[in-house]
Parts: structure tokens; sequence; C-alpha cells
């Protein structure tokens, strides 16, 4: 396991990035330095519209399978074909570790297609406390994910399962993703823009430099609003913001 040592608690840090907009946060590391170190490939998007979340990484690498699925003879046998192949193959699990407040991120280690996450798993993940998964492979099931409204990122759209093409190598270890290195512990955030990572040791000062970032533009906007006659709505809402953001002052 690598984890990241001695700092703040991330689940308590999480906090502070509640109204927090992605670009203010590649706002933020930038003016600390940060230039594009952290932000995940363009390719890897939410699959529905309008999702958002921040939390702390959980993080799982793959690594494409080195067998084949052998030929199964019933109709019953194809719908257990997951368990049947994690029988014989074995499985790391991530459910004794999972937190509400956890993003789970996953090093597909350049599998071919394979909808490692689907309609149900990603499910029963954010049921058990998951805000959002981000895999640098395939997603499937997307049109139940949009439904169900279940927050995860992907590079593609695939078709196919797991047996016979990937396998879990190791959970809450130091991967990539998207082009980015990610650890247990850091800080990722999706929106309409796209994902990035914040390292644990900078996440509290960017937060802090984000959210001024934020009102500066929600106070702007606000006052075009108000001149050009358009209806204030959630975006240009600074108060409820400023409200919330006393209790860390």
């Amino acid at each position: 396991m690598s984890s990241v040592e001695g700092n703040a608690d991330p689940f308590a840090v999480r906090r502070l990035y509640k109204y927090l907009r992605v670009v203010d946060v590649c706002d933020a590391l930038d003016g600390i330095g940060y230039f594009d170190l952290t932000l995940m490939s363009p390719e890897i998007r939410p699959v529905w519209v309008a999702m958002k979340f921040w939390g702390v990484a959980l993080t799982m690498r793959c690594v494409p399978a080195n067998r084949p699925m052998w030929k199964l003879d019933t109709t019953d046998e194809i719908v257990r074909a997951h368990e049947i192949w994690f029988k014989e193959v074995g499985s790391i699990g991530i459910h004794d570790l999972l937190r509400p407040g956890h993003v789970i991120v996953t090093d597909t280690g350049g599998a071919k297609e394979v909808g490692f996450w689907g309609s149900a798993n990603s499910m029963s993940a954010t049921a058990a406390g998951a805000v959002g998964i981000v895999t640098d492979g395939y997603v499937r099931d997307t049109a139940e994910l949009a439904l169900q409204k279940t927050p995860v990122c992907a590079r593609a759209r695939g078709r196919t399962i797991i047996p016979g093409r990937i396998e879990v190598a190791e959970v809450q270890a130091r991967i990539g993703c998207g082009g980015v290195q990610v650890r247990p512990g850091d800080i990722v955030g999706c929106d309409d823009d796209g994902v990035l990572v914040v390292p644990i040791e900078v996440a509290e000062e960017v937060a802090v430099h984000a959210r001024a970032v934020l009102l500066s533009d929600m106070r702007g906007r606000r006052e075009t609003y108000e001149r050009t006659g358009l209806t204030p709505d959630a975006t240009v809402d600074h108060e409820t913001v400023e409200e919330y953001y006393r209790q860390f002052d």
C-alpha cells in the first residue's frame, strides 16, 4: 500500500471543495506553480452532463489478463461468467476500504476494450459511499449510468465484460491515470470541464485560493445578471457560498 503520510485528514479537506469548480482549482494550482501537472487527459470525461464531485482517491491498479476466458457450456454459466472467472483467477476487492467520500480511480494498464465499470458494480460502489468513479479505460451500460446518475468518468464507452480481459493487480497504491499521478488520499474532482487531481500536500492551500477565484467570478457575473435583467441562479448565489465557507474561517 502506498499512501500519503503526515498530512491533514483528506476527508476533512474534501469539505473545502464543495462549491468549487474544476476551473477554479486549476487557476489556484497554476497560481502556486502546479501548471498542468495534475490535469487528467481531456479524453477522460463524465458519462453524463452536469456531473460534479470532489472526493478522496481510493486507487485500483489493473492489468490486462494473460489468459482467455474458457468456453462456457450453459446459459446459466454465461449469466454467472464473472463469478466463475473470479473463482478461478481470484480478485482483489475494495469493499473493506471504501468510505463515504471516496472517489475510486482506476488505472486499467492499457487493457483493450473492456467494461470494467458498468451500471451494476458502479451503483453498488456509490451505494457504499463512493462519490465518484474515474477510469482511464472503458465503461459500459452508459444509458443506465446516465439514468441512475451514477457519477462515472471514463476515457471511452465499451461493450465487453471482465472475464478474460482484465484483472485487479493491487489497490491503494500510487497509480497513473489519464497521464497524472494519483495516490490514496489525494483529492480528485470532476465537472463538465474534466477531471483533475489535487495532491493532498497542497489541497488546503489550493482550496483557499480557488474559493477566492470562484467568489470573484460569482460576484462579477451577478453584477452582469442584474445589469442585463437576467434572473439570478445558483451560479451567482455568492451569499450561499460565503455562508458555507464561514465555518472554516
